[in-house]
């Protein structure tokens, strides 16, 4: 086994990738600034701020349609393990933290009766030294709690055999364990050979298209101001006439502008109103490229492009969302797998292998959920293929179809 780099080393790793999760957390939370280009918007205006929620839409979407079932051929029982942590929350937890950061862990330690706890940590606040085969760490660091100023208060550093916990104000405390990975398993989303902890759902070209379309809706707000009270404009008034109050000139019914002293009537007139179309155009624009980018479409993001569609009308406009979910479901099935492997041995107090798990397998929930016309079709398919090779279609995988449990 390599040398460990040790806690300080890990401490500067997460301190260099923390501001660009904390950057991704503000898109998702709609709490990201929006950069004034100095152009149009006039001095009074500068503080003022657009929101929008695409970026929260874009993960929420994903994240919805990944619903954890079950391990199929569960010969360790890690299900029980899952199940008695509050699975339907840390599933989610995990899911949606791993999209916006790109990775979240889940931290394995014991509870009273020396059962495994697990907790899921941000990628802001976990980070570790990745084995890119088993995707299982070689080290770890994890800080479990900060203070009001976001100074860690309580940290744990990650090894094989080993956790040990670093306090503020007293001594460390390390607990030995029978498992030959550090229990700090992290939950990747679409991991590759340069990346191995993944890429965020929250792209740079994301961020892009949102400041873009917030600096449009500021645009448009602005221009309301003009479109709701037009400019207009008097010429040829008497110079000594008292002037007349600006508000009040907009807003009241009869106006008397007398003739000057050369006896010339005053001309009155409006500047051309200003239009919203553009505006609208243009966020309609960056829309459709924020959709492109996250595989959503124009509905999604609160533009009605035409009447309510079918159930199937509705998957096949969302394919692009369909086989991201599927691809997502893969890896996050691993990662769970080795967050239950390695539980399995601390609850055994044995070090098993990888290998023996190589049986078990993730079960999801369908992506999309099959409509009543949908089912009916898939009735009539199953009966003609069971026809075909008896027994082909059972209670397992039409489950797996329609996600709907059997009867028993």
């Amino acid at each position: 086994m390599s040398e460990l780099l040790g806690i300080r080393e890990l401490r500067k790793k997460l301190e260099s990738k923390k501001p660009r999760v904390d950057l991704r957390y503000r898109y998702y939370d709609m709490k990201n600034s929006v950069m004034d280009l100095g152009i149009s918007t006039p001095d009074e205006l500068r503080g003022f701020n657009s929101v929008l929620g695409w970026c929260s839409k874009a993960v929420d979407r994903l994240a919805d349609r990944i619903s954890f079932r079950e391990f199929k051929d569960d010969n360790f029982n890690i299900n029980e393990i899952f199940n008695l942590n509050n699975a339907d929350i840390l599933f989610d937890n995990a899911i949606k933290s791993a999209l916006i950061s790109s990775c979240s862990f889940v931290y394995i330690s014991e509870d009273e009766s020396g059962y495994p706890r697990l907790q899921v940590i941000d990628g802001a606040n976990a980070t570790g030294i990745i084995d890119p085969i088993t995707y299982l760490l070689k080290e770890g660091y994890a800080v479990l709690e900060r203070d009001r100023n976001d100074r860690p208060v309580m940290e744990a550093y990650f090894e094989p055999y080993r956790t040990t916990i670093y306090y503020k104000n007293k001594a460390p405390e390390a607990y030995d364990h029978n498992v030959g990975y550090p229990l700090l398993v992290p939950v990747i989303n679409r991991p590759d050979a340069k990346r191995p902890f993944g890429r965020s759902r929250i792209t740079r070209a994301c961020m892009s298209y949102m400041q873009s379309a917030a600096r449009t809706i500021k645009r448009s707000e602005i221009s309301a101001e003009f479109y709701s009270f037009p400019q207009k404009w008097v010429v040829g008034t008497d110079p000594s006439a008292e002037r007349m109050e600006k508000w009040k000139a907009s807003i009241s019914t009869l106006i008397e502008i007398s003739a000057s002293d050369e006896g010339n009537d005053p001309r009155l007139g409006q500047f051309t109103q200003q239009s919203m179309q553009p505006h609208n155009e243009q966020l309609k624009m960056f829309a459709s490229l924020f959709a492109g980018e996250t595989g959503l479409t124009l509905d999604d993001l609160g533009f009605v492009t035409d009447n309510p569609s079918s159930a199937e009308a509705i998957a096949a406009a969302h394919e692009n969302l369909r086989l991201e979910a599927r691809k997502a479901q893969k890896v996050f099935g691993s990662c769970f797998l080795n967050v239950g492997f390695l539980a399995a041995c601390l609850r055994d107090n044995y070090n098993y292998t990888r290998e023996m798990m190589f049986l078990t397998k993730p079960k999801y929930e369908p992506v999309f959920e099959p409509s009543n016309s949908t089912l009916s079709l898939i009735g009539d398919a199953a009966i003609k293929i069971n026809q075909a090779v008896p027994g082909y279609f059972n209670e397992e995988n039409l489950r797996d179809l329609t996600g709907i449990e059997g009867g028993s």
